[in-house]
């Protein structure tokens, strides 16, 4: 054994870190373990000891280091090492100036606990439920981490305190968590003391004893759980959908202790309910309904709508949403479709005209509109009986692609429909990019006609403008006759809801209530116009 070998034993055997700087101040050489996982002892070589030392302790320890001459000591200097994002390690830091090595300087770190977080918030605020699910969600497709992902619920109970202690600790506490998570971007506020935090699952950092002292700090006893689980083996699009119905439990709760298993129990629902989703496209076990949407000038009815009748948790509504989220919706789509195409080739269906619904995440390629085109090649006479409705349960990501797609639809004598508008932020970007036939009024909207002069007020203006770009209007959940007499006073063109007929098996043009004129038209059918 060298002497070499001997001498560096006893300075492991004294620190945990050896530095030589240079008289600028840059680490020309770094051994021993650095003071973070994030953080090795290779990446500190050539690093300025400016970017390796806390802004607070940098001018105590230059001043020190400044006084140093050949064959003296400094030290040991209590200071901070940056750690990672908005956290850093405790030391002691010596040195000691070797005059065979002057101008540079031997020094040696010691931990003197463990990471900390910074007491100065992050650049980036703490994120809301829905900032931090699409954050989850570009991690997660994109791959950002190599590593894999690790999801931390993390409640902190007694940090709603009204006083200033209790504000500045969630500013600290938040500011702890946001520089734990990936990129010190990803940790969100899901309710007043419950926090979710994407991490790498390789961070040592223990937020549970982090978040307590820093309450300490601050004169608070806080109570800290954590549930993390990992999500290097879990599918992204199932990891995201139970992440979306843990934060929503959280916030339906409000004071939810136990997110971390309520999101672990998200995930094995989410498994289950795809896979019998699934399993329901590939056997086609649903029924089809067909709710009849009657003209407001003649009471005749005009076309109907297929709806998707089956068994699901959450409802219709729900399933539909789990299939966009699970990328299961366009097979979804595509055998309602198919549905729609027969029941309008069996004998004796040359009037009916049906509308059928296509979620938004269907037109994120040429699938469903080469699909439709194809299936109705042999009998192009069929596109003229057939109305598409764009949802937007899924946004359009790129409305112009879509609109292109949409566009051989139309060119090819298919009816185009803007369904509920109202219901979401993307209706006026649909209605003014999307060249289509018809706009669909949501039915909110038109609940609260007879007594909401505002709604009355926002289906005027939408009339008007639907007017003035060529596209009919229909009202859909009407359920009396006043609000059908108010809709086409205001010069709504169809409508569709309980007070003409509910969604049944078989489409039904004898209406057994529609208004006096209806009476008189029974079992007509009009054409598109």
């Amino acid at each position: 054994m060298t002497m070499l070998n001997r001498l560096l034993g006893l300075s492991f055997a004294s620190s945990d870190l050896l530095l030589e700087l240079s008289a600028s101040g840059q680490v020309d050489l770094a051994l021993g373990s650095g003071p973070s996982p994030c953080i090795s002892c290779d990446s500190l070589t050539g690093q300025a000891l400016s970017d390796v030392v806390v802004a607070s302790d940098l001018a105590v320890l230059t001043q020190a280091l400044s006084g140093l001459r050949p064959g003296t000591r400094i030290g040991p200097i209590p200071i901070h090492l940056h750690a990672g994002p908005g956290c850093a390690r405790p030391v002691t830091f010596s040195a000691f100036s070797l005059p065979e090595l002057a101008p540079s300087v031997s020094c040696s770190v010691s931990w003197l606990g463990d990471i900390i977080a910074l007491a100065e918030p992050t650049d980036t605020p703490i994120l809301d439920p829905a900032a931090f699910l699409a954050q989850a969600r570009s991690l997660m497709m994109n791959r950002v981490a190599p590593a894999g992902l690790a999801v931390d619920f993390i409640n902190v109970f007694g940090l709603a305190d009204a006083s200033e202690a209790g504000a500045r600790a969630t500013e600290r506490v938040e500011a702890v968590l946001q520089s734990a998570s990936i990129n010190g971007g990803a940790a969100s506020r899901l309710a007043p003391e419950h926090y979710a935090v994407l991490r790498d699952p390789a961070d040592g950092r223990n937020l549970v004893e982090e978040v307590t002292r820093l309450g300490r700090e601050e004169g608070l006893e806080l109570t800290v759980l954590s549930n993390q689980t990992e999500l290097a083996d879990v599918p992204p699009l199932n990891a995201l959908r139970a992440l979306r119905l843990a934060a929503e439990d959280c916030l339906r709760e409000g004071s939810l202790g136990q997110t971390g298993a309520a999101f672990n129990d998200a995930l094995a629902r989410t498994v289950n309910e795809a896979e019998t989703f699934r399993a329901m496209i590939r056997d086609r076990a649903f029924e089809v309904h067909y709710q009849p949407i009657v003209s407001l000038k003649t009471g005749a009815v005009h076309h109907f709508e297929a709806l998707s009748r089956f068994r699901s948790p959450e409802g219709p509504a729900g399933a539909i949403r789990m299939a966009e989220e699970m990328a299961l919706i366009e097979s979804f789509d595509l055998v309602v479709l198919d549905k729609v195409v027969r029941r309008l080739k069996q004998p004796g269906s040359g009037l009916l005209k049906i509308a059928v619904n296509v979620s938004g995440a269907s037109l994120t390629d040429d699938s469903y509109v080469n699909t439709l085109l194809r299936i109705t090649s042999a009998e192009p006479e069929l596109r003229r009986r057939i109305m598409v409705e764009v949802t937007e349960s899924a946004a359009l990501a790129d409305i112009d692609a879509a609109n292109t797609r949409l566009a051989a639809l139309r060119a090819a004598g298919i009816k185009l429909c803007i369904d509920d508008f109202g219901s979401g932020a993307a209706s006026f970007d649909y209605v003014h990019k999307l060249q289509v036939d018809t706009v669909k009024i949501d039915g909110k909207l038109v609940q609260g006609l007879e007594h909401d002069a505002r709604a009355r007020t926002m289906i005027a203006h939408l009339v008007e403008l639907c007017s003035s770009l060529n596209m009919t209007t229909v009202a859909e959940m009407v359920e009396t006759q006043g609000a059908a007499d108010a809709l086409k006073e205001l010069g709504v063109d169809y409508a569709q809801g309980w007070l003409y007929g509910k969604a049944e098996a078989e489409p039904r043009t004898v209406l057994a209530s529609a208004g006096p004129v209806a009476a008189r038209r029974r079992g007509a059918v009009e054409a598109w116009g």
